[in-house]
């Protein structure tokens, strides 16, 4: 498997383990520094990131990926990618999202971790 289809599954595996709440998988994906900024514009850490996951504050059901588009550079990379996600946040119903996940990427011994993504809408 060559890197970029390396960091295609590991877009796909991020869906998996938010949908499966798998603290331990997501924890492996993201690197000690990550952050997510929100379509809200919060900025949350790794941590909070999970904790909220965890806690229910955000619930994933579903995930069909329209597009994963990857861009390396050496030991980074940039990746965009696009999902119809089923979803409940912050105490709403559940709803279908069209959204997409800007994500920076780097390489660490041989393996590829997301730096910080940023979420919005397609």
């Amino acid at each position: 498997m060559n890197d970029e289809e390396k960091i295609k599954e590991l877009y796909r595996r991020y869906w998996t383990y938010m949908i499966n709440k798998d603290e331990k998988g997501l924890k492996g994906l993201l690197a000690d520094g990550y952050y997510l900024l929100h379509m809200t514009g919060v900025r949350q850490s790794k941590e909070t990131f999970i904790k909220g996951l965890l806690d229910g504050t955000f619930n994933y059901y579903t995930a069909e990926h329209d597009a994963i588009d990857v861009l390396i550079n050496g030991d980074t990379a940039v990746m965009t990618g696009r999902s119809r996600v089923t979803a409940a946040v912050y105490g709403g119903s559940k709803h279908l999202w069209h959204l997409q996940g800007d994500f920076t990427l780097r390489k660490e011994n041989g393996n590829w971790e997301l730096t910080s993504s940023k979420a919005s809408t397609y």
